[in-house]
């Protein structure tokens, strides 16, 4: 199972912003999109 990752990183002010525009801005293809419907099949698929 994946544990979160702690980075240490701290952002302010418009670096702050900057990061979370980016995060919610993020736009993914079709092939990425099908990639990770085949990795949650598989992962699916593995944990039984």
């Amino acid at each position: 199972m994946a544990r979160p990752t702690k980075l240490g990183l701290v952002f302010e002010g418009a670096e702050a912003e900057e990061f979370l525009q980016n995060e919610n801005g993020s736009v993914f293809t079709s092939e990425q999109l099908a990639f990770f419907r085949k990795a949650k099949r598989i992962y699916r698929a593995k944990s039984k």
